[in-house]
């Protein structure tokens, strides 16, 4: 009984962040109408950054990093923040939210392939056909929209650079695996935000040298809060301690939900119109998603 409990505490935290990250889509496509992109995740990763290393300071887990860490885990932040979030945040602003929402939950197909091939997480065969049924679910609710979710030219470049940022938050969360046998989920997560701010904001220098801050609106910077301190902050002490608890495929086979969610959002907060096609697409990914989780 004490095995279980703890596993269902993180199934109901990993669900809690999928809702974030599924409105996430939405607050950074609005946001960005007002703040450039490399601005914007200047910002909310200086915030993320900042709630990590006040509760590490808050409860004294104070933390060493042994030198022959200290390349690798520079290494790994600079690709799972640096290029991540380039490609991400690039991606969605030349693409629509439920574009990115629905082409990132192929990661966990990314993390299941990446697992398997390095050796570090081999799939079962139920795992296996819980990890496809997913990404056919995905497929499914891409091609089942009609022109609500297109991939139309106008769209095509933005959905290239989130299919790339996939991969490689696919490749981030299978080298991240390891390094959670040294550290805290919370210690982990101080590292990557602190080099993913550090580089952003480097990054993002001459952009926010000519931003004009006074034209930018509550509402834009309420963007900023939600998505440093909810989606990137909270979000990825849940993740990692995800990782730790459950291992990769499985703590990524829930990103699945985050295209079904957006889907639904967009239904229940701005009006928009699901096919059945798509309803059928959410209903093989949720079952990809148990299948995988259960085995």
């Amino acid at each position: 009984m004490n095995r279980i409990a703890p596993i269902k505490a993180i199934d109901l935290l990993l669900l809690f962040v999928v809702i974030i990250w599924a409105l996430n889509f939405t607050v950074i496509k609005a946001s960005l109408d007002e703040i450039g992109p490399h601005t914007f995740n200047a910002l909310r990763f200086t915030l993320a950054c900042t709630i990590i290393w006040i509760i590490i300071w808050n409860r004294g887990d104070w933390f060493t990093i042994p030198r022959h860490h200290i390349i690798p885990l520079i290494s790994l932040g600079l690709f799972g923040n640096l290029v991540y979030q380039w490609l991400f945040i690039i991606g969605i602003d030349y693409t629509f939210a439920a574009n990115a929402a629905i082409i990132l939950g192929t990661i966990p197909i990314w993390v299941a392939v990446s697992s398997h091939f390095f050796s570090l997480e081999k799939m079962t065969r139920l795992k296996g056909i819980g990890v496809t049924l997913a990404f056919i679910g995905v497929i499914i609710i891409i091609t089942g929209g009609g022109n609500q979710v297109t991939f139309g030219s106008d769209t095509f470049l933005g959905d290239l650079l989130i299919i790339a940022a996939a991969f490689v938050f696919g490749i981030y969360t299978v080298f991240s695996k390891h390094y959670l046998t040294y550290y805290s989920p919370i210690q982990f997560s101080g590292i990557m935000v602190s080099v993913g701010a550090a580089s952003l904001i480097l990054l993002a220098l001459p952009e926010m040298a000519s931003t004009n801050w006074s034209e930018i609106s509550y509402a834009a910077y309420g963007g900023v809060i939600y998505s440093g301190a909810l989606a990137i902050g909270f979000a990825y002490l849940v993740w990692n301690y995800g990782l730790h608890k459950v291992g990769a495929v499985k703590t990524s086979t829930y990103q699945n939900l985050v295209p079904v969610l957006g889907l639904a959002f967009g239904v229940i907060i701005l009006n928009e119109q699901l096919s059945m096609v798509q309803y059928a697409g959410a209903l093989v990914t949720v079952a990809g998603i148990v299948l995988t989780r259960k085995f």
